[in-house]
């Protein structure tokens, strides 16, 4: 029995390092903010391997209240955050709300630079130009998803391709 035990772990060992890692930029300062983004990560774990800052471990408010000099704490989350941008496979943006998070207006541009693959997910309707985003925005990304469905069957496929393309599978 503990050979099958053994042998499942290391399955899902591989399965992890094959599976396609995705970072989530998205604003993070209200607890409703928060949960969504809790959420969107849910949607995304079967198909992922999710980083999503707010669970970094590397939060500038709690650094700043240990003691660490604001300075100092916002350049640990800018090397973290950068880090885990050049690691990840995908960047996924959330784009809700009447203007665009600018933290996650960098992420996004970091990444579409460094040429990951990016896409977007706006559930809102909300636009500060008439015509829609900012063009350096949808610019940047290969699709906008309007709902969690859409972005959870999208990721079903993105992460079975992913698979049988690196040998998982």
């Amino acid at each position: 029995m503990k050979k099958v035990d053994t042998a499942q772990q290391s399955d899902l060992r591989h399965r992890e390092h094959l599976w396609p890692s995705l970072y989530v930029a998205a604003p993070f300062f209200s607890e409703a903010e928060s949960r969504y983004n809790v959420a969107i990560k849910g949607v995304l774990e079967p198909s992922f391997r999710v980083f999503l800052p707010q669970e970094s471990g590397c939060l500038m408010s709690e650094m700043v209240r240990s003691g660490i000099e604001v300075k100092d704490a916002a350049k640990r989350v800018f090397q973290t955050d950068i880090k885990a941008i050049q690691e990840c496979d995908v960047l996924l943006i959330v784009l809700n709300g009447r203007a665009i998070d600018e933290g996650a207006a960098f992420e996004l541009g970091f990444a579409s630079a460094i040429e990951k693959p990016c896409f977007a997910l706006q559930t809102d309707t909300r636009f500060a130009h008439a015509w829609g985003n900012n063009p350096m925005i949808d610019a940047s990304v290969r699709r906008i998803f309007t709902s969690l469905s859409e972005l959870e069957e999208w990721a079903s496929g993105y992460s079975q391709r992913a698979l049988r393309k690196y040998g998982g599978m």
